[in-house]
C-alpha cells in the first residue's frame, strides 16, 4: 500500500500538477476505486488537497515536510540574504540550484516585476545542459555524469546546445572562466550567467550549488553580472563552509 500511495504522488509533476481521479488512475494504472480510496487517505493525511472543481493538487503538509530537507533547509537559510542583494542590485530574476542526477534542482529564486519571465521555480528540475546554473553544475559532475547527460540531449528551444561536441568544450570553457553563459536555450527571449558556489566539506573543496541571473535577451551587459555573483557566491560558500554539515 506505501508503494501504491508514493506511486499516486507521483503521478504529479510540473505539467500536471492538478489532477482528476480518473487522471490519477490512468497515470499510477491503478482501478479507478483504489485510486479514490488512496486520494482519499492521502487527502485526509494532508498529503494531497482536493480542490471545488473536485482535481487534487499536492497538500500543505507536503510542502512543510519538503522543506525540512537539508538541500532546502540549510543552503536556502544561508543563501537566502545573498540571493536577496544581487536582486536588489540588478532587479533580475535569481537563482540558487544544486544537482539532482541529470537535472538542475532550483531551490531558490527570487524576481520581482521587473524581471523577465521564467519557466523556472522553486522545486523545477530543469536539464544541465540547456541553463547556466546547469552548466555550471555539470562542469562540477562527475566524468560519468557528464557522459550520460551528453548521451541524452534534449532540444529545449531553437537554440539548445544538442551537439555533445560542442558542450564538451563549453563545459571546459566553464571550468576555465568559472562561469557559465547561454542565450535562450531554456526560455526564448531571456540570457543567463551562473557561477559555482564553492565550500569546504571536511576540509575538501566543492560546488555546493550555482548561482545565476537570468535577464532579457536585448540586454548587453551581461559580462558585468558574473562578478556581482562571484561575490555572492563566495559569501555563500564561506557561510556554508562554517556549517556542521560541512565541517
Amino acid at each position: 500500500m506505501t508503494a501504491r500511495a508514493l506511486a499516486v504522488l507521483d503521478a504529479f509533476d510540473a505539467d500536471a500538477p492538478r489532477l482528476t481521479l480518473s487522471e490519477v488512475a490512468a497515470r499510477t494504472g491503478t482501478p479507478l476505486s483504489t485510486a479514490h480510496r488512496l486520494l482519499g487517505e492521502l487527502t485526509g493525511w494532508g498529503a494531497l488537497a482536493r480542490r471545488p472543481d473536485g482535481r487534487y493538487e499536492i497538500g500543505r503538509k507536503l510542502w512543510d515536510l519538503g522543506l525540512l530537507a537539508p538541500v532546502q533547509l540549510e543552503l536556502r537559510q544561508v543563501a537566502a540574504p545573498f540571493l536577496l542583494d544581487v536582486h536588489t542590485a540588478t532587479r533580475d530574476t535569481v537563482h540558487l540550484a544544486v544537482r539532482d542526477g541529470r537535472c538542475a534542482l532550483y531551490v531558490e529564486r527570487i524576481s520581482g516585476r521587473e524581471s523577465v519571465p521564467v519557466v523556472s521555480q522553486v522545486g523545477s528540475r530543469l536539464p544541465l545542459h540547456a541553463t547556466g546554473v546547469g552548466k555550471v553544475l555539470l562542469a562540477a559532475a562527475p566524468d560519468d555524469v557528464v557522459e550520460a547527460v551528453l548521451r541524452h540531449l534534449t532540444r529545449e528551444t531553437p537554440h539548445t546546445v544538442v551537439d555533445p561536441g560542442r558542450l564538451r568544450r563549453e563545459i571546459g570553457e566553464v571550468r576555465r572562466r568559472g562561469f557559465a553563459r547561454t542565450a535562450e536555450e531554456m526560455s526564448l527571449g531571456t540570457l543567463s550567467i551562473a557561477v559555482p558556489v564553492r565550500a569546504e566539506r571536511g576540509g575538501t573543496p566543492v560546488v555546493a550549488a550555482a548561482l545565476g541571473i537570468v535577464v532579457p535577451s536585448h540586454r548587453r551587459d551581461l559580462a558585468r553580472l558574473a562578478p556581482v555573483l562571484e561575490v555572492a557566491a563566495r559569501g555563500i560558500g564561506r557561510e556554508l563552509s562554517r556549517g556542521p554539515d560541512f565541517r
